[in-house]
């Protein structure tokens, strides 16, 4: 055992572990026949990722999970990675070559690839390095990048699996298009905004020229791609138009009237314009009456030779000058404000274009059910379980993944052409020739997958699959997935279907779905609104175990987390108190030998009921924290362990060991030091998973490694029995005393401190047993009562009755009674009281006016209003208090 130093340095010791940690292989997993596997492959952050509080959250969780189980004798494997991020890596690359006045087609393909594996060798270990200084336990020797030689072959074989069984194929379908990154988004990579836009009532001419109709419509500058006007076939007020023919403003080309069911009378004015090349639902509409689509816009967002007079104009722009020139020629009816929801790209945030445009894409409804299935049949389930609604929803409503991109940085389409003879086929390596004509000639496809296409195989392909390799045998499939619920879709029911697809097996049984990381005001945080908190910051600043600590105090079940700076002086503080623990115990609770926690036997030792309350409390600290690990409840687990160890363990047994150890009784020191070791060291192991750093620098500190090992392989407490706590003498009813007797505690320290007493300042206290048994137990614990109540003495007496005024309370035990006698100045305490009673009755006043103004309680929000009556209440409990004080000194 080495002394602690008075104050905990965390960087120092943080540092020094994970050094050691990484050195000693600790986080190595193999497979282990005779051991039972648990599996964690990390949700890979983008490679181009810095550290977030959303990553905090989330890697914080799976580390919680995996050390737990390391330490309940799993062979537990936390595999690390990341991901090549396709759209986002390139654009960071794109961004340095234009501050080298470059951009990426001033180079060739290969030679722009050069920049980004060079990019990605100087800056893409940054995430990684970050996770290591959050305690992140990964076996680091098994880092994947989702553009390795391994993961590339995955790729490579299911992307020929599924196009050999038609279920990849390329269609002319209208995309989400972002022109700023100019590539392809799936759905899911369109997020919708609710934005407040305008609805433009346009006036289309009849070709007789006898009248007018008008359309609604929210982007006004693809109506140059109108091909016709669709209303319902059951809308009565426009019957009469089906089949006649319109004229486009500006451009003036002649389209027809359409009878459509999809039309909704009751949007605009039952008119709806039909753009097929920009519009998804158009395009549907356009199939089913033959029309033929006419793109107006090129692929940056600017109108082409179709739009006529306003090509070459930015889109938006294009609005502008469209809407003012329908103005001029009186077709602009009105504008309305509109608020809708707008596709931005995930990456750049640039409104999406929804774009005619031949892409690839899979088909899902033949995958989907299999995934359907393993969630309705319970082998796959999701904490919280109202994800599952989400999920199934989705998946039975799944739309056609569109996976190719329009961006050089990814896994390139294995597919390959031959012009020669128009074949088409994809392969896994780079064909020679063209396997039907021979010719040599042939070319591959441009486009690249979408990033999501190699993450859905992670659970697998991080091991190698498709060679049937014994780490894949043993670790597939994997245990529980931690994600946020924005990637349900993108990820997580992908991986799902992968899984069953190419495995035959679901890829992992759990499914926890953490909320998201706000402000204290319920903000989300980001960069445009300057409320992120860094979490290498508070590192700096708390530590790593106080950053987790806390964020796991804050993270109840799938709920969103409200943080601020403030809120890690938690995790902080209970490290600290943790520290001063282990230090008052290195200074009196001297043992002759290491305590084993496997040999420990308090049968032979007669404990106090204060020695009998604090291991009954351990082992329900024990069952209370699996308990909710075992649920995903981290918050709760996480407060079981501060419950314990700051209220049961320091505040309550440490302070009842201070009067044994100032004691002369040799073997009663020894017997109490014996209780403390044995519950420090099982209250370090339920607290490793929270806090890694410090509980193995306390581990070996106070000599708990007796054969050298790391706290991360102690054996996880096991919840003592009735029969074990039985056996080593503790009772129940002694337990329930002790529970009592702090009640009975607290009751005194509010007579001291309503009497404004010091520390140094000793009273005498009377103590009336409400039963005799009760008097009984009190009598022979006298000496801890005095100890915790910082008494001059303590008095047992039953028939005890004050001759006049004494303070008093009333306790679970019975009634404490404290003399101040000779300890204040009455008419001094008095005044002090009086002058804060005065200041409690203007508060009382200042409120009751406040709650008697009408137009204060009209436009105050109804949670200002209750905390106003809440501290008006609290008020009137303290003047109460104050009143009694003061009458009872002056007694």
């Amino acid at each position: 055992m080495s002394e602690l130093p008075k104050h905990y340095e965390p960087a120092d010791v943080e540092a020094k572990w994970y050094a050691k940690w990484l050195e000693e292989k600790a986080f190595s997993a193999k497979p282990d026949a005779e051991k039972e596997p648990w599996t964690i492959a990390i949700p890979p952050p983008n490679v181009t990722g810095i550290l977030h509080m959303g990553h905090a959250l989330n890697n914080t969780i799976q580390d919680v999970l995996i050390r737990w189980k390391r330490m309940q004798g799993k062979n537990a494997l936390w595999v690390p990675g990341t991901d090549h991020a396709g759209i986002a890596t390139q654009n960071v690359v794109e961004r340095k070559l234009a501050k080298e006045g470059k951009s990426r087609h001033d180079l060739s393909r290969e030679e722009f690839l050069k920049e980004v594996w060079a990019w990605k060798e100087d800056y893409g270990s940054t995430i990684v390095s970050q996770l290591k200084k959050l305690g992140s336990s990964c076996d680091w020797d098994r880092e994947r990048f989702t553009m390795d030689e391994g993961l590339s072959k995955a790729v490579l074989e299911v992307f020929c699996r599924l196009y050999d069984k038609k279920l990849i194929y390329r269609g002319n379908r209208i995309i989400n298009w972002c022109p700023r990154c100019a590539t392809a988004l799936s759905d899911e990579e369109s997020e919708h905004i609710e934005t407040e836009g305008a609805l433009y009532y346009i006036r289309y001419a009849v070709k007789d020229g006898k009248r007018k109709i008008t359309v609604a419509t929210t982007r006004p500058e693809t109506m140059l791609g109108d091909v016709a006007v669709a209303v319902n076939p059951r809308d009565k007020r426009y019957s009469d138009l089906i089949g006649e023919t319109l004229v486009l403003p500006i451009l003036g080309r002649e389209i027809p009237v359409v009878a459509d069911e999809f039309v909704d009378p009751s949007f605009g004015t039952g008119c709806v314009k039909v753009t097929p090349a920009h519009d998804p639902n158009d395009f549907e509409i356009g199939l089913r009456h033959k029309l033929e689509p006419i793109n107006v816009m090129d692929p940056d967002g600017t109108m082409n030779e179709q739009a006529g007079p306003y090509a070459g104009l930015d889109r938006f722009e294009c609005r502008k000058q469209l809407i003012e020139d329908l103005r001029q020629g009186g077709l602009v009816e009105k504008i309305e404000k509109h608020m809708h929801a707008v596709g931005h790209c995930y990456r750049c945030t640039t409104v999406v274009e929804p774009r005619l445009s031949p892409q690839w894409f899979v088909d899902m409804k033949p995958l989907a059910q299999p995934a359907i299935e393993a969630v309705r049949d319970g082998r796959i389930q999701f904490v919280p379980e109202r994800w599952t609604k989400v999920y199934l929803e989705w998946m039975e409503n799944i739309r056609d993944w569109c996976i190719s991109r329009q961006i050089w940085w990814g896994h390139r389409i294995p597919v390959f052409y031959c012009d020669a003879c128009g074949h088409e086929w994809a392969a896994k390596e780079i064909p020679g020739s063209c396997p039907v004509c021979g010719v040599k000639d042939i070319r591959q496809d441009e486009d690249v997958l979408d990033t999501w296409f190699s993450s859905w195989l992670w659970p697998f392909s991080v091991f190698d699959w498709p060679a049937q390799t014994e780490d894949l045998n043993y670790f597939y499939p994997t245990q529980t997935v931690v994600t946020a619920s924005e990637i349900i879709f993108f990820w997580v029911a992908r991986m799902i279907m992968a899984g069953m697809e190419f495995m035959g097996d679901i890829p992992f049984d759990t499914v926890y779905i953490h909320g998201t990381v706000r402000d204290s005001q319920g903000r989300k945080m980001s960069k445009s609104l300057g409320n992120s908190i860094d979490p290498l910051e508070i590192i700096e600043k708390y530590s790593a175990d106080a950053l987790r600590f806390s964020l796991m105090m804050l993270t109840a079940t799938g709920q969103d987390v409200y943080i601020s700076d403030e809120k890690f002086e938690v995790g902080r503080n209970f490290c600290t108190k943790i520290w001063n623990a282990a230090r008052f115990m290195q200074m009196n609770a001297v043992l002759d030998t290491p305590v084993d926690p496997a040999k420990t036997d308090f049968s032979r030792m007669t404990l106090s009921p204060d020695d009998q309350h604090i291991l009954s409390k351990l082992s329900e600290a024990v069952r209370s924290t699996e308990d909710n690990l075992d649920r995903y409840r981290f918050n709760d687990a996480a407060l079981a362990i501060y419950d314990f160890m700051w209220h049961h363990y320091c505040d309550w047994y440490v302070e009842y060991s201070k009067g044994v150890f100032r004691g002369d009784d040799l073997q009663r020191r020894q017997d109490v030091g014996q209780v403390m070791h044995y519950v420090f060291s099982r209250a370090l192991c339920l607290l490793h998973p929270f806090v890694p750093f410090l509980t193995e620098e306390l581990w070996h500190g106070m000599g708990y490694n007796i054969a050298g090992d790391s706290i991360q392989t102690a054996p996880w407490p096991n919840a003592l029995s009735y029969e074990q706590l039985s056996l080593w003498g503790v009772e129940s009813r002694l337990v329930e005393y002790v529970d009592a007797k702090h009640d009975l505690i607290r009751v005194g320290r509010t007579l001291r401190s309503d009497y404004n007493l010091t520390p140094k300042q000793q009273a005498k206290f009377i103590i009336r047993p409400a039963q005799e048994r009760t008097g009984k137990l009190l009598r022979e614990d006298v000496a801890s009562v005095s100890t915790l109540l910082g008494a001059e003495s303590v008095e047992i007496n039953r028939d005890f009755t004050p001759a006049g005024a004494m303070p008093s309370g009333i306790s679970q035990l019975g009634t404490v009674y404290m003399s101040i006698e000779g300890l204040i100045d009455a008419d001094a305490e008095i005044k002090r009281l009086k002058k804060q009673l005065g200041t409690v009755e203007n508060g009382i006043g200042g409120i009751t006016k406040k709650l008697s103004n009408e137009n204060f309680i009209s436009k105050a929000p109804a949670d200002v209003v209750a905390g106003e009556e809440k501290r008006k209440g609290e008020l009137l409990g303290k003047r109460e208090k104050l009143r009694k004080l003061i009458e009872m000194l002056s007694a």
